[in-house]
């Protein structure tokens, strides 16, 4: 007898199977008795007849409480009302474990209610089709940066120093010495795109940022890849086709997962059709919020508002470009300016469309190492704590740009999630740590 998963069902109409798993809900009265199963890879509907099952089966699988565990056997028919196309007519239950008085019962929960047990939580159907889809995101990530001949280099999570500004940075006791949880692995990237030519990281970063927006979590996941020769134009292109890669394979292999959600397939498929993204500069960018009535001045940051603003412009992924110095890390590459105008660097974020925000930011990094000192004495680091930092760029140093990509973010938007915590299994938020 085969033992196939829920998910490919549909290879089996017109089999005996055997399935172990969980009864999700039951319904029916009188002679059938309809259950919702889940095998962890989907689910299905178990239809039970009296006359089929024995009466201690039919009796056991009326009394059998949400998310019991059991065994089932029978018969895969097809079902073209189903989600995935068939149901089983079952021959045999076999109980495991009875569950009494699941708290996630199927009625509306409070938001506090289901993170406190967002270990049960993520059982059900909507937070497993995002899961999914955030898994198929990450496949497709690293599908494309292997194809094109990246080489996996995986950051130290324990850093002697800040990369991202130090106001967010969780501090930690290593040995007597002191040493931070990792805001990025960019410029470990940056060493190992020296040695690989072409080279990224995906793993976990924080940030100690005391932010409770719907866009923020302190422990995320990022990509960050490094390429040597490249400048911010083969930069804006690589983090564009990794966008485009995403939402392609995304749109094909998770159909089922983006209609459990109800995602709104329509934006996703404009992204999926287009060659390219609208790029505009950071003073095309403040006009646009000026326009809009915003009292915002060239030099400022922009906030999460700002950047719906701008999205709400365009109907793609748009690349603004050239900020000020005075708002970037030290290690970006300044541009070339006309005497008397403000310093920019090389650098470019990308706003997700729908009002989601910016999902990647990178750009050029600076080569020339007395620039780079400078650039760190004005933001007041401490030079010799970046030392092997620097010896990247006394020892055959070379133009070079990568750029950073937060996972969560992206699963927010191509899910349509109003909120970031939504989109990995254990979210870590400023007054979360549990479960």
């Amino acid at each position: 007898m085969s033992q196939p998963c829920i998910r490919n069902l549909k290879k089996n109409i017109g089999e005996e199977v055997s399935l172990s798993g969980w009864g999700w809900n039951i319904r029916g009265s009188g002679k059938v008795q309809f259950l919702q199963f889940r095998d962890g890879t989907g689910f299905v509907q178990v239809v039970a007849g009296a006359s089929d099952i024995s009466s201690e089966e039919f009796d056991l699988l009326r009394s059998l409480g949400q998310e019991s565990s059991v065994k089932i056997k029978g018969k895969v028919v097809e079902n073209a009302k189903s989600p995935i196309g068939v149901e089983i007519v079952a021959s045999k239950i076999e109980l495991i474990s009875n569950t009494k008085n699941y708290p996630i019962s199927p009625k509306e929960h409070g938001t506090d209610f289901l993170m406190d047990n967002r270990h049960l939580w993520i059982r059900s159907p909507r937070q497993q089709a995002i899961l999914r889809i955030r898994h198929n995101i990450t496949k497709s990530i690293r599908n494309y940066f292997d194809e094109l001949d990246f080489t996996l280099i995986d950051a130290p999570i324990f850093t002697p120093n800040e990369c991202e500004g130090s106001s967010t940075l969780f501090s930690t006791d290593y040995f007597g010495e002191n040493a931070f949880l990792s805001q990025s692995g960019q410029l470990y990237m940056e060493a190992a795109c020296a040695a690989f030519g072409k080279a990224y990281c995906f793993g976990p970063t924080f940030r100690a940022e005391n932010s409770n927006t719907r866009r923020h979590l302190t422990e995320f996941w990022m990509v960050e890849p490094e390429v040597a020769y490249m400048d911010l134009e083969g930069d804006m292109e690589l983090a564009e086709g990794l966008i485009l890669r995403i939402v392609r394979d995304v749109l094909k292999t998770c159909p089922n997962e983006l209609a459990i959600i109800e995602r709104s397939l329509e934006p996703l498929q404009i992204v999926a059709e287009a060659k390219s993204f609208p790029r505009i500069s950071y003073s095309d960018a403040v006009q646009i919020l000026k326009n809009a009535g915003e009292n915002f001045e060239w030099g400022d940051d922009f906030g999460g508002a700002h950047e719906t603003i701008i999205c709400s412009q365009f109907k793609l992924p748009v690349i603004v470009h050239n900020y000020p110095s005075s708002i970037k890390p030290f290690y970006m590459k300044q541009a070339s300016v006309q005497s008397g105008e403000p310093q920019t660097v090389k650098n470019m974020d990308i706003l997700a469309p729908e009002g989601y925000g910016e999902i990647i930011g990178g750009g050029e990094r600076e080569s020339d190492l007395e620039i780079l000192k400078n650039a760190m004495a004005k933001q007041k680091l401490n030079e010799k704590d970046y030392e092997w930092y620097l010896d990247l760029r006394r020892y055959g140093s070379i133009p070079h740009a990568g750029f950073g990509l937060g996972l969560e973010r992206a699963v927010s938007w191509i899910c349509g999630l109003s909120h970031v915590r939504e989109t990995g299994a254990f979210p870590r938020l400023p007054k979360r740590l549990r479960p």
